[in-house]
């Protein structure tokens, strides 16, 4: 039987007079890419800001490998391995593309500051397999020319796999990616599909929003599809391309191109 990773158990969040999830129930499958996809308003985002407690829902919960996180800080929640990206990128100033990704990688880190200083063995076999793990994602995504370079002067789309490589740096039990393929030109967009599939392989399950359909179907495992707050299908990328309800609320043209 395949463990959960993730469970909604009826969610729900109005804002005023606008219900932007209702009664939402779904599951990620450890092991298993999930994407969630919707027009614009369907309440994608705020399904990930409710999952990570950013929005407290006005009703159900949500358990992460079984255990509630009601009432846990957005902080305590990403202490536990549920991390995410968000759809603008985020990357530290004054970093280069490696630094961005190492200082990803502090949950990692077993020797503090003064092991470090002193340049002690253990430190510095530790720093070392961090760098390595950082240049094979450079690598992977096709930015290793890109290593030693501000990560601020980087094209858009190349700052957006920093992120996405960055928060894999961390160490997730699960990866939640808010639109990673937005500004994201073909080939980049092959390559984030080919770190996803590794991020998967290794054992970390994702949950993925995102509009670019051609991604989603050619990496998911399980589609989630959402109209209006309310949960409209689920399925393999297969079934949901063939969903007439999803293709009238949703897909329409976009689905012949896939």
């Amino acid at each position: 039987m395949t463990e959960t990773a993730l469970e909604a158990i009826g969610i729900s969040k109005r804002f005023g007079g606008v219900q932007a999830v209702a009664d939402l129930s779904f599951a990620v499958p450890a092991g298993s890419i999930t994407a969630l996809i919707g027009p614009n308003g369907a309440g994608k985002t705020t399904v990930f800001n409710l999952v990570t407690n950013l929005f407290l829902p006005d009703a159900g919960e949500v358990r992460f490998y079984g255990d509630s996180l009601r009432d846990r800080t957005p902080g305590e929640i990403a202490a536990l391995g549920l991390l995410r990206t968000f759809q603008t990128a985020r990357i530290f100033p004054g970093m280069t593309a490696l630094e961005n990704l190492l200082a990803g990688a502090h949950r990692q880190v077993h020797f503090g500051a003064a092991w470090q200083m002193l340049w002690l063995p253990p430190a510095l076999r530790e720093e070392a397999s961090l760098r390595r793990r950082g240049e094979a994602l450079l690598d992977l995504v096709g930015l290793s020319r890109f290593r030693d370079v501000a990560a601020t002067s980087l094209p858009m789309g190349a700052q957006k796999l920093v992120e996405v490589c960055r928060a894999v740096m961390a160490g997730p039990r699960l990866l939640l990616l808010d639109e990673p393929a937005a500004g994201l030109n073909d080939t980049e967009t092959a390559e984030l599909a080919a770190l996803l599939r590794a991020v998967r392989d290794i054992g970390i399950p994702i949950l993925v929003v995102e509009h670019n359909m051609s991604l989603v179907m050619n990496v998911a495992d399980q589609v989630i599809v959402l109209d209006l707050g309310h949960l409209l299908a689920r399925g393999t990328p297969l079934e949901i391309q063939h969903d007439r309800r999803v293709i009238d609320a949703y897909l329409g043209v976009e689905q012949e191109a896939v």
